[in-house]
């Protein structure tokens, strides 16, 4: 049965408004946000902005549906605001919480300097097919016809890629304290 807008201000329809459209407003928010915790806090809001532009409502569609687009705008306007508002850090130490937030996958500057510049040292041929098949995901296949060769040719040239990179790896050492150990 379709919900029916309080009229002339009478507390008592609100109420009953709000009661039989609370639970599908709560969940509805709590979808949206992926934030249950906060759906509460949401739905109140819906419903703020829904009582204060009550006056506004045409009737031009079900008041469940009218209310439903207020609470996905307040949802939205969520997003908006906690995308451009910092966010506070509970800790003193904000240098270190920032640096535990860091992914830690991801290689460094002189990791990816490193590989640039073994990357530069392969023969030019074979540093494409290394580079378009293990770098950018394109299959021997795509390889191929991007270079212009065989299939076999491709995979003899990333092989030969990956042997010459292994053997760069190894001849350098990684860390400086590495050469005092050795010498």
């Amino acid at each position: 049965m379709p919900v029916v807008l309080p009229g002339g201000g009478d507390r008592e329809a609100a109420d009953r408004f709000v009661r039989a459209t609370y639970e599908d407003v709560r969940r509805f928010v709590a979808y949206l946000s992926s934030d249950a915790p906060g759906a509460d806090d949401l739905a109140q809001e819906t419903y703020l902005r829904a009582m204060s532009g009550l006056a506004r409502f045409a009737g031009r569609s079900c008041a469940r549906t009218w209310l439903m687009s207020i609470a996905r705008r307040v949802v939205i306007d969520r997003h908006r605001a906690a995308a451009v508002r910092p966010r506070t850090a509970d800790t003193a130490d904000w240098q270190t919480a920032a640096e535990r937030a860091q992914p830690r996958h991801l290689p460094g500057f002189e990791e990816s300097a490193a590989v640039l510049d073994a990357l530069r040292r392969l023969d030019p041929a074979r540093r494409q097919a290394f580079v378009l098949t293990q770098l950018l995901g394109a299959s021997y296949e795509e390889a191929a016809a991007a270079a212009g060769c065989p299939i076999g040719t491709v995979r003899s040239r990333v092989a030969r890629a990956r042997r010459e990179l292994a053997g760069q790896w190894r001849a350098e050492p990684a860390d400086p304290a590495d050469l005092v150990r050795a010498g």
